[in-house]
């Protein structure tokens, strides 16, 4: 979101507005969140420590319940094995020793052990056996529904011989048996205790049945993120309020700690609150898993209120303070995009800023000075217009005696009547570059106008020379048109005459194109060529002469024709074209030299 504004350098730096507004929300957030984090590291223990009172708390609502129905197993137990009367008629049926052969009697006799059964269940339904050692049974229900006598076959059975006299064996949860309540009811609970002589002989057993659904219900009171279980001490699954679960290891809980404990642990990546409660008559407890964050979940909605109007008040002064900020900077922004457009050359733009402040004052100086410079360089831009022409002009006024002409013209024709053609044609040629030197005022001709008064020369030059040099013309047809500086090819020749050759024969070849909008000119000579150290340092004073923009003349234009050199004509064609002109040489010694021009144009229709 910060801007970025880049200079020519090409380094990026943050504007003042930014700045300011960066330094205020660090300067605000980092103390927040330093005291958010003291806040929620001094408030941590607090929450945990209440998300465990309470799972506990909730635990222990249904301990309660859980034991007094397990109780009520143990005192149905307790209450036959200490029932004297009952007691004595067992016995008595065991040794075969009951009064008489009285069938009324004897039905009296156990219909009213029956009874007694039928009377311990009161508010919870159980299921209570008596198995004696004889086959004889009594049961609270039907023997249709359940032969009792199948309590033989039972693997944990035979562990009831080793059980002392008041000891009970837990069986834990087994398939239901009652086949009439068996899909309603899938499970059931059992304890079973012996019956002994007073020499401990048993004679006897009592089996006490509950369904495991009677467990299962009371887990019902909590919520439904709480998950509360029934181990034995093996961390067996007996009850749950998930049917399937049944007969599990439940593996996220380790031994027990013999009292009322709550851990946290991580199963899964996912943090658990896991309390047990022991029993004092077996190794059952009552085990609750809920996710952590679910059972601190109102505990944290209290600071989460808190810390959500925290926050709002937070955002809305940095809104207010990033508004004002914005405010007071906005002369500075509006400032500094006033500088990027001068940057970019427009110079008419003004920043419009006033005030009594430091800004106010700053803006009203910036467009002053603007103003100032705008007056300048139009002063300077007409100074340099006048003193181009100037330097053209005393160009051409080199070889601007008008006679010259008149007397070379004369002089040819006398040569031509004596039978001299060769000697003619070169007073022509030189009378031609004389006359396009006295008509021509303008500063630019076409392109086949420059190559003429180019070959005009080379014939000049070749009278100098011990050897020919030949020139040859490769002239796209659209480049013909082009309107180029007078002469600007002349000093690029002479210089392949005088460097290249060194008066020996030669060819120099001029290639012309357009490619696009630019024209691409390239003189090649077969010259002698430059090392690699010389054409270096050819082109770093091309370049030099280039980023220099100085004038071409005032080093010295020591000739219409000659002179000037390959820096001089660099030197001249910025000030007439600008930017839009670049020279470059390429050589490889031995094998020539080629100078290429690359410039703008404008067609003979001065379309650009």
């Amino acid at each position: 979101m910060l801007r970025l504004w880049r200079g020519r350098s090409g380094r990026g730096f943050l504007s003042i507005r930014y700045k300011l507004m960066t330094a205020a929300i660090a300067c605000i957030l980092i103390p927040a969140a330093l005291s958010q984090l003291v806040y929620n590291s001094l408030t941590q223990d607090a929450v945990q420590r209440q998300a465990i009172a309470n799972a506990q708390d909730s635990l222990l609502l249904v301990d309660s319940s859980v034991t007094s129905l397990l109780n009520s197993m143990v005192n149905i137990a307790n209450y036959i094995q200490m029932n004297a009367d009952m007691n004595t008629y067992f016995k008595l049926v065991v040794s075969g020793k009951t009064e008489g052969n009285d069938d009324y009697r004897k039905f009296m006799d156990k219909n009213r052990i029956l009874q007694q059964l039928d009377s311990l269940t009161v508010s919870e339904k159980s299921y209570v056996t008596v198995l004696l050692t004889d086959g004889t049974t009594f049961t609270n229900y039907s023997t249709s529904d359940y032969n009792p006598s199948a309590l033989l076959e039972e693997p944990w059975f035979h562990h009831l011989n080793d059980l002392k006299w008041l000891s009970s064996y837990w069986i834990g949860t087994s398939p239901n048996v009652f086949k009439y309540i068996e899909e309603e009811k899938p499970y059931q609970i059992s304890l079973a205790r012996t019956l002994r002589r007073d020499d401990s002989r048993i004679y006897g057993y009592i089996v006490v049945t509950f369904m495991e659904q009677q467990i299962s219900r009371l887990f019902t009171r909590l919520s439904s993120e709480q998950e509360v279980m029934l181990l034995d001490g093996e961390n067996r699954i007996l009850s749950s309020g998930d049917v399937t679960q049944i007969g599990r290891v439940f593996n996220d809980i380790g031994a027990t700690a013999g009292r009322l404990n709550t851990t946290i642990e991580t199963v899964g990546g996912t943090k658990y609150l896991i309390t047990e409660q022991p029993f004092t008559f077996n190794d059952w407890r009552l085990v609750s898993k809920q996710r952590y964050e679910e059972a601190i979940v109102n505990i944290s909605s209290i600071f989460n209120r808190v810390f959500l109007v925290q926050f709002s008040a937070l955002v809305l002064f940095l809104l207010l303070l990033l508004a004002l900020l914005r405010a007071f900077t906005k002369p500075l922004v509006q400032l500094g995009k006033t500088a990027s457009a001068v940057q970019r050359g427009n110079l008419s733009l003004r920043s419009g800023i006033r005030g009594r402040d430091e800004i106010g004052r700053l803006g009203f100086l910036f467009d002053q000075m603007l103003g100032r410079i705008q007056e300048m360089l139009a002063e300077v831009s007409d100074t340099q217009a006048r003193k181009r022409k100037a330097e053209l002009k005393m160009l051409q006024a080199q070889i601007h005696p008008h006679f010259l002409f008149n007397v070379l013209n004369s002089i040819r024709m006398k040569v031509l009547r004596r039978g001299d053609p060769e000697s003619a044609k070169m007073i022509s040629s030189l009378s031609t570059l004389l006359r396009m030197t006295i008509k021509n005022e303008e500063d630019e001709i076409y392109l086949h106008e420059e190559l003429e008064l180019l070959s005009h020369y080379v014939d000049l030059m070749n009278l100098r020379q011990k050897e020919e040099v030949r020139l040859s013309l490769d002239i796209d047809s659209e480049a013909m048109l082009m309107r180029v500086p007078r002469f600007f090819l002349q000093p690029v020749v002479e210089n392949a005459l005088i460097h290249g050759f060194s008066q020996r024969a030669g060819h120099i070849r001029i290639h012309a194109e357009m490619r696009s909008k630019v024209l691409v000119i390239e003189v090649k000579d077969d010259g002698i060529g430059m090392d690699e150290e010389a054409l270096k340092a050819l082109n770093a004073k091309l370049a030099a002469a280039a980023d220099a923009g100085g004038s071409a003349m005032d080093r010295g234009a020591g000739g219409a024709f000659s002179g000037m050199g390959l820096v001089n004509v660099v030197e001249r064609m910025r000030l007439l074209r600008g930017e839009r002109f670049s020279m470059t040489a390429e050589s490889v010694a031995g094998h020539g030299t080629i100078i290429r021009l690359i410039l703008a144009y404008e067609r003979a229709d001065n379309d650009v």
